[in-house]
């Protein structure tokens, strides 16, 4: 039996996991809840993810279901049971799972750093042009202007004779 994704969402009380999908042999739309037993405000996400993606009971319905996905709407039901609202709960969310331009990642610890990269690696390959994609173009000349060239010493080249 095979199954196509349509939409997954949550319940946060009790807890689950609701995933809407077709079945592919007969065509019709199902909805399959799995409860999340034992989880709570202080539960490890990525355990969970990981339990649901190998259990048997729920591996062929989730096996074209993200585990970024999974890992997103979980965290919004652990800020639910935080107390936050859902509006607040998904900004915090939303806000946690991107990279702001101006956020210092020097400062992060290492966890933290290396979920920004994977979104920065994920937003890259979503907006990647490869060779063969229709608006793909070879040789890109972009002029920006005067008003964006910064002078330094060290690439004025008056000084520096380097001897090698």
């Amino acid at each position: 039996m095979s199954v196509t994704p349509k939409k997954c969402a949550i319940r946060v009380d009790p807890p689950t996991l609701i995933l809407t999908y077709t079945d592919d042999s007969t065509g019709k739309v199902r909805q399959r809840s799995m409860p999340l037993r034992n989880f709570t405000k202080r539960s490890g996400v990525d355990r969970f993810v990981n339990e649901l993606k190998t259990n048997p009971r729920h591996k062929k319905y989730l096996e074209n279901v993200s585990a970024a996905q999974i890992a997103k709407l979980l965290k919004i039901i652990k800020e639910r049971q935080s107390g936050l609202s859902m509006e607040a709960s998904v900004d915090k969310v939303k806000k946690e799972l991107s990279v702001d331009p101006e956020e210092d990642l020097n400062k992060l610890d290492d966890d933290a750093l290396e979920q920004k990269k994977h979104i920065m690696d994920k937003t890259f390959e979503k907006n990647r042009k490869k060779p063969g994609d229709e608006d793909f173009q070879y040789d890109i000349d972009v002029d920006f202007g005067d008003g964006g060239i910064e002078c330094s010493g060290w690439d004025s080249g008056e000084e520096s004779d380097p001897s090698f």
